[in-house]
């Protein structure tokens, strides 16, 4: 990428970050730094070139830095087609929102909760997930969202799970494993991992890091014998320490002018006398 596609990627994924919601932190919804998302965009899109691709949850917004950096000649040809699946209604309505008015090609969203059974089975050929990591349920949560994926791809495919990386930490390791001995456990196997690629907007801990962990099915060795229904252990901490799934959905209060401040936003303090 020279210097000229640098700022037009970065100025498209400005135009991201402002359409995004605020995360909700006690659904886990962190959010990725601008510049790990252009190279994140650009990872997905050359990985996805031609292919049908899900996103299981896209609170980041690299859906839609994808489907821009495609549009903007950056990476071609990406994927033919992708679609979003997310339970928190404002992003679903921000993909609408942001294809609309750019004129984004293939690119789709729909409202789902993961707890429940994935509606298009088989439709895609790839899927993509940033789970919340599961550091407090070793990795119950970062399982559920795959399975999902996996279901996505009918068990024939390829998944990209981005979870979290830290070599000085136990319970990323321990998470990795999970999900690594899960995915092998339905016939697939780890095709590739980019140690520590991602940054966060995480005050409390800004070290920590997120890798991409992409897993591919192995020719007749698809197991499909999840059941629908997840187990009731999986949902414990789901979220986060005492942090069970008990909200279907989050909705959207739409609301005029999303690219300017509102006034429940903020508050002002005026001056007593002018000068």
């Amino acid at each position: 990428m020279n210097d000229d596609q640098w700022v037009d990627a970065m100025n498209a994924i400005s135009e991201v970050v402002m359409n995004r919601p605020a995360p909700i932190r006690a659904f886990d919804q962190i959010y990725m730094r601008a510049g790990d998302m252009v190279r994140q965009a650009v990872r997905v899109a050359e990985w996805a070139s031609g292919s049908s691709l899900a996103f299981i949850g896209d609170g980041d917004g690299i859906a839609l830095s994808v489907a821009m950096l495609c549009k903007l000649g950056i990476v071609t040809p990406g994927p033919a087609r992708i679609k979003v699946f997310d339970f928190d209604e404002r992003i679903v309505n921000s993909v609408r929102r942001l294809a609309n008015k750019t004129r984004l090609p293939n690119i789709e969203a729909s409202l789902y909760n993961c707890l429940k059974p994935f509606p298009e089975k088989g439709a895609f050929e790839k899927f993509y997930t940033n789970p919340p990591w599961g550091e407090s349920n070793d990795g119950s949560s970062v399982v559920v969202f795959a399975r999902r994926g996996i279901e996505a791809i009918n068990y024939v495919g390829e998944g990209m799970v981005v979870i979290a990386d830290d070599p000085e930490l136990e319970w990323p390791r321990k998470v990795l494993q999970k999900v690594q001995a899960y995915a092998i456990g339905r016939g697939f196997y780890v095709a590739s991992m980019e140690p520590r690629l991602h940054g966060y907007h995480l005050p409390e801990a800004e070290h920590l890091r997120s890798c991409n962990l992409v897993v591919g099915s192995v020719p007749g060795m698809a197991r499909a014998h999840d059941q629908d229904t997840i187990e009731e252990a999986q949902l414990s901490n789901f979220y986060g320490r005492s942090k069970e799934p008990r909200v279907r959905y989050v909705l959207d209060r739409a609301r005029p002018g999303r690219d300017r401040a509102v006034e429940e936003d903020y508050e002002l303090d005026m001056w007593e006398k002018l000068r």
